[in-house]
Formats: structure tokens, C-alpha cells, sequence
């Protein structure tokens, strides 16, 4: 039997998303909190804007346009994320359910000023070209791409040193580069608090390098306008992580700085 991976991560969201809309990771924090200060400088001023958050999963980052005074569109292909995410916003923002890729064919006709794209989401599409055509099908004229994403170091620094490996050592585990397809993950743990998966624990991700994001959005005649390293996260993925003065989490001083997170913004001519 085939197994279309996609189908396997939408199932996979959906159950995640119950627990996910119960957790404190998310209802502890405000909308605005999961952005860094440098995608604000990147974005602008977006009120009276349309804005659409592709992978919005939850909405929360949806919401914040949408408390800023943009006319916010959320769309992710959970029909629970989405069904949670109604409930979590209601009447201030606009959500649909489809694929990123159907996301043309989901919003017939309209374009947006500004293209969002948060934190983990570009691991779960196997296609970047297509996914960035859609985007600049998406985008009116002039409009914004922004892309703030973790960096692909980050997946492939491993979350734990193996063995016998100082717990605080940055140990290489996984891929940087693109390459060898699908990923398979299984696991009854989601990244937040709260209970364990009891069902439709497998999950696929493919690995992209920042040379494939840059690559596909050129490819799709877009023109990278800004690219923005940084070494802070809104949550701790080692445990020697310090908090800085906003909440979000770096390496010690003593440790290397390397990037974690990036922010990428692309016009369409």
C-alpha cells in the first residue's frame, strides 16, 4: 500500500491540536509573543493590509496581525487546528482549511499585501518551488514575502548529546541539506505540555537547506529583500539555555553562537 505522507501529517495535526489548544505553551503567552522584534521591522505597518498566515496551525501569530488592524487570513490543512483556531480568535480573523498548495484554488481571486509564513512549517512541504509559485501567486504586486523560520542548524543539531557527550556539547544529528526525501518520526510526545498522542503518532519532514528557500523564491520571481540570522528562540531547546530579558531562550555566553531562527523577506516585482 502507498502511503501519501501528506495525508499522514494531516491526521497527525489534528490530534495534536487539541492538546496544543489546551497547553500552557500556547495560553500562557500573548499572540505578539512569537514574533521577534526583527520580523516587526521587516513587516511594517500592517493595519489595513491583507495579510494571510499560510501553516497557521492555531492562529496564534494570525491573531496578532489581526490585533494590529489587518484584515487576517489564517489557512492550514487541520481541519481541528482550524476549528480550534476559530474558537481561540473569534470573529477578529478569517480561516480556511486547505493544503498550502491548494491554498490558490482554496482563496479564489484575492490577493494579499503580505504572505506569512511562522516558525516550523517548511519541514512538512516536500516541494518548495511549488510552494513558493503558490506564493507568488498569492502576493498582489509589490507585495511582501516574509518567511520567519528555524534554522535548518537547528534540526540538524541534534536536541540531546548521545552518551558518554557533555550534556551542554552542540553534537551534529540530522541533515542540514535537502536530499533524501521524506523523514519518518514517530512519537506519542508533541513540543508542548500536556498529554501524549494516543493516536496517529507518525509524522514526515524534509530537510531544506537556506539555499533551497533562497533558490525556489528567486525561482518563482521573487526578490529577496532581507535575510536576518539569529541565535534566540521562543522556547528552550536545550536545557542550558538562559531566558533573555523578552522570555525567549539563547545559548550561554560560554557556548557558541550560532543561528537557530531566521527571518526571510522577498517582494514580487
Amino acid at each position: 500500500m502507498t502511503i501519501d505522507p501528506l495525508s499522514v501529517n494531516r491526521r497527525n495535526w489534528d490530534a495534536r491540536a487539541g492538546i496544543h489548544a489546551a497547553s500552557s505553551f500556547y495560553r500562557d503567552h500573548e499572540s505578539g509573543f512569537w514574533f521577534a522584534p526583527f520580523e516587526w521591522e521587516a513587516l511594517g505597518e500592517v493595519r489595513d493590509r491583507d495579510v494571510l498566515h499560510l501553516q497557521c496551525h492555531l492562529g496564534t501569530e494570525t491573531i496578532e496581525f489581526a490585533r494590529r488592524g489587518a484584515r487576517a487570513v489564517g489557512l492550514d490543512f487541520s481541519a481541528e487546528s482550524v476549528r480550534h483556531a476559530r474558537e481561540l480568535a473569534g470573529e477578529t480573523v478569517e480561516y480556511v482549511c486547505a493544503d498550502v498548495y491548494d491554498a490558490r484554488e482554496a482563496l479564489p481571486g484575492r490577493e494579499f499585501d503580505i504572505v506569512y509564513t511562522g516558525k516550523g512549517a517548511l519541514c512538512y512541504l516536500p516541494d518548495l518551488d511549488r510552494w513558493a509559485r503558490v506564493i507568488a501567486d498569492l502576493l498582489r504586486p509589490g507585495g511582501l514575502l516574509y518567511l520567519a523560520e528555524f534554522h535548518p542548524l537547528l534540526h540538524a543539531l541534534g536536541p540531546t548529546p548521545p552518551p558518554g557527550v557533555d550534556p551542554e556539547q552542540l553534537v551534529l544529528h540530522d541533515d542540514y541539506l535537502e536530499g533524501r526525501g521524506a523523514q519518518r518520526r514517530d512519537s506519542v510526545h508533541t513540543y508542548t505540555d500536556g498529554p501524549d498522542l494516543t493516536s496517529d503518532t507518525t509524522a514526515y519532514e524534509w530537510r531544506h537547506g537556506l539555499g533551497e528557500v533562497v533558490n525556489a523564491l528567486l525561482g518563482a520571481g521573487l526578490r529577496i529583500t532581507g535575510l536576518t540570522e539569529t541565535d534566540t528562540l521562543p522556547w528552550p531547546r536545550w536545557p542550558h539555555m538562559v531566558q533573555t530579558e523578552d522570555g525567549w531562550w539563547r545559548l550561554p555566553a560560554s557556548a557558541p553562537i550560532v543561528p537557530v531562527l531566521y527571518g526571510l523577506s522577498a517582494i514580487k516585482p
